[in-house]
């Protein structure tokens, strides 16, 4: 007997508005009248919009947050989708991908693949383009930086003293290290600088870098600028005033008694070798060196008997080293860089006259200085200080003078200067402007010449435009080294004409 085998076929129906033989559906409608009668994408935008900012290249993200998007990449597919999503409710999303655009057209079109189901249980899917057009819109915070006078924190520095080398210094630090970068303003004032910023945790790393490097301290201040009864919010303008210590290099100091004894038993008066992150002291009766630090100065402050304005010129008569260094009472550390001697000198004004008055100091530059040479010292015999602590010393304690720096040749230091230092502020000094600046600042470049230590925290750049001098004939001069080739770096100048060559084609 022949086996009989059945085979199940599905029914056909026609489509109940065109009459097409269909597979039975729950709508009893072929596809094409589906679409015809049912539009799943009715209610969303199929143009829409995008605010970018032309400066930083963000894009506004509702209600106030802005993103960093590049095209084509999925942040920016998320970012216009979200554009989407409140129209898009009743449907499903199953896919999204961008349609190739001219980048500079302003256009974004992204391909939309969604599902609904219609007629109680069928399912379906329609693909449409939106389109995005991006606007520009200048976001809160290149508006702070392009208004000048809008900031929300400042950090105001001072000192208070005459001659500002810390605030060079400082300068100089702040280059280096970058500190300077999300100022939004930087203005000179005559007692220091001013710096703005837009956002306070900015501020507060700037005085946090301050406290690291220079000894100093510092005070908050805030300012109500608006305030919000419904969403209880407040603006406040926030200030950090901070204060560096009243001492520059080259000051003359009269230290008080027990501050002094905590050093070693260390004579009263003493001389400001650098202001780096201490203030560091030098006896220059016994080479006895201090560094007293941010806090222990405002423990028990102090200020300078003189600025470098009151300092007289003296010629050196005759130099006569101290053989082995007779510490006295001191304990302290003692300099091996400073050479210890006696100098009798006389007013450069009085130099040649019988009635010269001859004056002799010990002091800890007995390796730079020779008869004939001169230097600049402070005069406690013929000066008015008011100090109480210089009148509670004893008279035979105090010093006739005492000499300070040596004075070199300064046309032929800046003939062999072939260094130059960047500006904070181009075209201009962060120290107001005064008849005295640049010869202030000149000063500030010579310190850095005579100090190792001090060149070794700054960048020293080339300076092209200067060539070294032929002959050697100012190599005989008695003048610091300076800075070695090795300590200066190369000054980068985008605007330099750079020749390229193409490249040969490589044979195959």
């Amino acid at each position: 007997m022949e086996t009989f085998n059945s085979v199940e076929t599905q029914g056909r129906i026609a489509c109940c508005e065109c009459g097409v033989p269909i597979a039975p559906n729950p709508a009893n409608m072929c596809v094409g009248c589906v679409r015809s009668k049912v539009d799943i994408t009715e209610g969303i935008p199929k143009t829409s919009q995008l605010h970018c900012c032309k400066f930083c290249e963000r894009y506004f993200l509702p209600p106030n947050a802005w993103v960093h998007a590049q095209l084509e990449s999925k942040e920016l597919l998320a970012l216009c989708l979200k554009r989407l999503k409140p129209t898009m409710t009743k449907v499903r999303l199953t896919d999204a991908s961008f349609i190739w655009t001219e980048p500079h057209s302003k256009r974004i079109k992204v391909k939309v693949t969604i599902q609904k189901e219609v007629f109680s249980g069928a399912i379906l899917q329609q693909a449409f383009i939106v389109e995005f057009t991006i606007y520009n819109q200048m976001c809160d915070d290149c508006r702070r930086a392009e208004a000048k006078d809008f900031w929300r924190a400042c950090v105001q520095v001072r000192q208070k003293c005459e001659f500002k080398k810390t605030l060079f210094y400082l300068e100089q630090l702040i280059l280096k290290h970058g500190a300077h970068v999300n100022t939004t303003g930087v203005k000179p004032v005559p007692t220091g600088i001013d710096f703005f910023y837009a956002k306070i945790q900015d501020a507060r790393k700037l005085v946090d870098f301050l406290m690291t490097v220079l000894p100093c301290r510092y005070h908050y201040a805030q300012e109500l600028v608006t305030h919000d009864t419904k969403n209880n919010t407040y603006d406040y303008k926030h200030t950090f005033c901070v204060e560096i210590v009243p001492i520059c290099r080259d000051n003359v100091i009269c230290l008080p008694k027990k501050l002094a004894q905590s050093f070693g038993n260390m004579n009263q008066m003493a001389v400001c070798l650098r202001v780096s992150n201490v203030v560091t002291l030098i006896d220059p009766s016994t080479l006895q060196m201090a560094d007293i630090s941010g806090t222990q100065f405002w423990r028990d402050p102090f200020e300078s008997l003189c600025q470098p304005k009151m300092l007289s010129e003296y010629f050196v008569l005759e130099v006569e080293q101290v053989e082995g260094l007779r510490r006295g009472v001191g304990h302290g550390h003692v300099s091996t860089k400073h050479v210890l001697a006696d100098v009798w000198v006389v007013r450069s004004n009085q130099v040649g006259q019988t009635d010269a008055q001859t004056l002799s100091a010990r002091t800890h530059l007995g390796h730079l200085l020779h008869p004939g040479d001169t230097v600049l010292g402070f005069d406690l015999i013929n000066a008015n200080v008011n100090n109480h602590i210089l009148d509670g010393m004893r008279s035979d304690r105090v010093p006739d003078v005492v000499l300070v720096k040596k004075v070199f040749n300064r046309a032929i230091r800046s003939r062999k200067r072939q260094w130059k230092l960047k500006r904070l502020i181009e075209g201009g000094n962060v120290v107001a402007d005064s008849a005295s600046v640049e010869g202030e600042f000149i000063g500030f470049m010579e310190d850095l010449e005579e100090d190792e230590l001090m060149r070794e925290k700054v960048n020293i750049y080339r300076d092209s435009t200067k060539v070294a001098p032929f002959g050697g004939g100012d190599d005989d001069e008695d003048v610091p080294a300076g800075p070695s080739l090795q300590e200066m770096l190369e000054d980068l100048n985008l605007n330099d004409d750079v020749d390229m060559e193409e490249a040969a084609p490589e044979e195959q």
